[in-house]
């Protein structure tokens, strides 16, 4: 596969370059080593795409899964306690799981209520998240999981890889692609989120 288009959001793509070169070497390697035409196994049932072999969201995770785990990248997973009282929220962030809930107990929070995310692939502090989804899945990734990692001191930078548009197009309804993601994403303005982000949309060679 290759990189067909990418945006680069608050200098993340520039902040890769200077600082990660080797590891953005990396993702780049990854993408091409991925073949999609063996991927293409998927049998549409769709109205308007009957019997067309489509390419598998499914296939195309573990694909990307062994390529980043060969070059030593793994998933993460961030713990945290949730308070509505947003001083404390603030204050708490940079602590860890457990330090958070000893702090949020300290100022009345009888019961924090602990949850996580996780992300994909993570390798000297860049989190990397492959989205064959749907479309609320690349918001989530955006605009919750990236700025979680970010704000938590997990990461320094989040980069998402989509599909083009015409890739999507060969695939099941519904699956969110690298234009309109980028287009949702410009619209909230240039500093939002904030968090430097590099979004590549993919397609086959």
């Amino acid at each position: 596969m290759r990189i067909a288009q990418t945006y680069s959001h608050l200098n993340g793509e520039e902040y890769l370059i200077v600082h990660y070169s080797e590891l953005y070497d990396e993702i780049k390697h990854v993408i091409s080593s991925i073949d999609a035409s063996l991927h293409r196994v998927k049998e549409s049932k769709e109205k308007r795409k009957t019997g067309q072999m489509l390419f598998s969201p499914v296939e195309l995770n573990k694909a990307f899964e062994i390529a980043f785990d060969t070059c030593n990248w793994k998933e993460s997973r961030y713990d945290y306690y949730i308070t509505l009282n947003r001083e404390l929220m603030e204050r708490s962030i940079p602590l860890s799981a457990s330090q958070q809930r000893a702090f949020l107990s300290e100022h009345g929070e009888t019961r924090p209520i602990y949850s996580y995310n996780q992300t994909d692939f993570v390798k000297s502090k860049i989190a990397v998240e492959v989205q064959f989804g749907k479309y609320a899945f690349v918001a989530y990734d955006l605009f919750v999981k990236h700025m979680m990692f970010y704000s938590g001191g997990v990461i320094n930078l989040g980069v998402e890889i989509l599909p083009t548009k015409a890739m999507q197009a060969q695939m099941s309804s519904g699956i969110a692609y690298f234009e309109g993601e980028v287009y949702n994403l410009m619209r909230q303005g240039r500093n939002n989120p904030p968090v430097p982000l590099l979004i590549l949309g993919i397609e086959p060679e």
